[in-house]
């Protein structure tokens, strides 16, 4: 059967994540502890963090993301041990290297790896306080982007839509300054609501051009291999089995917007229901906004893995 896999970002993580999935199933135990291997240079035990983390903790960007990254290859090990298989995938910013090694283009270690880095670069590329995010709902993503524009414009800084989330949310990022002259407007024009994220960093903007400089040698260096099955890639919501298609994309979706609602509705047409795989739900929600007659299941839980059926 067609199958799509969609891979959750950050935001998803939550104290305690995966620790379940580890003490009932050895596959997912196995990931932990590969990872854990993988990140030791680093000075970091993710199933510790994980396992015994506050949420403060997992907040840290440069924690959250590889974080985010095993849960999601330990419910993948699950289902494949079930026989439970894509036949194509995709993720969030962050969730698009799960997705790849879901594809067999990178292995959980370099994919674990790279994003600690991403992580830390993130972190380092704007100073703390400099930047913001927010999510504006009620209006269309045009008239958001146009916002953004007017916003960056008028204050001389950065701001422009950071996720395309569905049809009527929005994320924009940016300085402080840009997103709170484009919340002025966005407000004067009839939203609903924007909302301050609390993120470290504003990802997905030009702000991001250092981490991108940052970890472009790092992807250069990664071995990827041919995807075993398509990937539909946040920064052209199109499929590639590419994988220098797929190196690049990691590289570019730094500071490009994630184009979720059109990356969604391509995955709709390429496979008849999807999985949610990793912590949380929030991907599941989005796209009932956006293909709402698609059926997408979530697997954030060692008990809905116990009963989970192809």
């Amino acid at each position: 059967m067609s199958l799509a896999f969609l891979f959750p970002g950050q935001g998803s993580q939550f104290a305690g994540m995966g620790k379940d999935l580890a003490e009932v199933f050895p596959e997912a135990r196995r990931v932990y502890e590969r990872a854990d291997a993988a990140l030791a240079p680093f000075g970091l035990s993710i199933s510790k963090s994980s396992f015994e983390g506050s949420d403060e903790d997992l907040k840290q960007t440069a924690v959250t993301q590889p974080a985010i990254l095993t849960h999601a290859v330990a419910v993948l090990e699950v289902l494949k041990a079930k026989g439970v298989a894509p036949s194509v995938a995709a993720g969030h910013s962050l969730g698009e290297y799960a997705a790849l090694v879901a594809a067999g283009a990178l292995t959980l270690e370099d994919a674990v790896v790279l994003v600690r880095r991403r992580g830390l670069f993130m972190q380092e590329a704007v100073p703390g306080g400099r930047g913001a995010m927010a999510a504006v709902i009620g209006l269309a993503p045009e008239a958001v982007a146009g916002a953004c524009a007017e916003a960056a414009a008028a204050t001389g800084e950065v701001c422009s839509a950071a996720n395309f989330n569905s049809p009527d949310q929005t994320v924009i990022s940016g300085s402080a300054t840009g997103v709170s002259k484009a919340g002025e407007i966005l407000k004067a024009r009839g939203a609903k609501r924007v909302l301050p994220l609390p993120v470290s960093a504003p990802f997905h903007c030009a702000l991001m051009k250092p981490a991108e400089e940052k970890l472009a040698p790092f992807l250069a260096a990664t071995s990827f291999r041919p995807l075993s099955i398509p990937v539909v890639t946040n920064v052209d919501a199109l499929e590639t089995i590419d994988a220098e298609v797929a190196r690049e994309s990691l590289r570019r979706q730094i500071c490009s917007p994630v184009r979720w609602v059109e990356s969604v509705q391509r995955l709709a047409a390429l496979a008849p229901s999807a999985i949610e795989i990793g912590p949380g739900t929030v991907l599941a929600g989005l796209a009932r906004r956006i293909a709402k007659d698609w059926p997408v299941r979530t697997t954030s839980t060692s008990a809905a893995l116990v009963t989970f059926e192809a």
